[in-house]
């Protein structure tokens, strides 16, 4: 593994330096050159929270990744600049299925002159790492918040049009046992979002796009779009020349897209 082909990867020029000029241009690099995507799960291919599979996956290959993954490649990285990085268990939709979510994402913090949330994994969320204080903001067009709720534990409340609309974590550093038996988990219950639904997402300098299933959603600060992909060849397409995943076998993939569709919407639009 190479440091080097991890900053071309994301477009870093220059010498990193442990700081939050290069925390920052990594992060936003990061999510503007790696899509977030879940295809290797509807493809029925093992994933793993090993940095080395990643590496291979991310940087070599030049594929994306779910929040395992994006998150577990850029504290690989951060770690090997000379940041100091703590690897949290999250818990997306904590604030509805209580405690038994935890540990379904994994989230960063990075520790400078203070404590911040730098977290690529998300797929729709930030943009920039943000030090962890209660506080609303804005980057781009989208608004999000931190909230403190006491105990050690933080909410991230994402944008109104996120997938997701919040995650929790908590500041101390996660079980890599727990983080791996959700990884299974969710790439292997009937009952996981990731093996019912393909999530392809990507952060553009003026857009976010993302695509769940058949839909194509791209949000900028005029508002959002909405349309449907049509067949396989256009799917294939849309991956290759919206999200920069060369994928030609995941055309296999439409017939299962299809009928979650229909189940979801049936005859309607999303």
């Amino acid at each position: 593994m190479d440091l080097r082909a991890y900053l071309e990867r994301v477009g870093f020029r220059g010498e990193p330096s442990v700081d939050f000029d290069t925390l920052r241009r990594l992060h936003r690099g990061h999510l503007e050159h790696i899509p977030y995507e879940n295809l290797d799960v509807a493809f029925g291919r093992r994933v793993s929270i090993d940095i080395a599979p990643i590496f291979d996956k991310i940087v070599t290959r030049r594929r994306g990744g779910w929040c395992y993954e994006m998150n577990g490649m850029l504290a690989w990285a951060l770690e090997e600049i000379g940041f100091k990085i703590t690897r949290m268990a999250g818990g997306v939709m904590r604030a509805v299925n209580g405690d038994a979510s935890v540990g379904n994402h994994l989230v960063l913090r990075v520790d400078l002159d203070q404590p911040y949330l730098a977290d690529v994994g998300f797929g729709d969320g930030m943009l920039e790492p943000v030090p962890i204080v209660e506080h609303a903001f804005r980057q781009g067009f989208l608004d999000f918040r931190l909230e403190d709720l006491g105990g050690g534990w933080w909410r991230f409340h994402n944008h109104p049009a996120g997938g997701a609309p919040s995650f929790d974590f908590e500041l101390r550093p996660a079980s890599r046992d727990l983080l791996a038996a959700k990884c299974d988990w969710l790439q292997t219950s009937p009952e996981s979002p990731f093996v019912m639904n393909t999530v392809v997402q990507r952060h553009l300098p003026d857009n976010l796009v993302m695509m769940r299933g058949r839909t194509l959603k791209t949000l900028n600060a005029a508002g959002a779009a909405t349309r449907e992909i049509n067949s396989a060849p256009e799917y294939v397409d849309t991956l290759r020349d919206v999200f920069g995943l060369d994928l030609p076998e995941a055309k296999s993939l439409w017939p299962k897209i299809v009928v979650r569709h229909e189940q979801l919407f049936g005859n309607r639009s999303p």
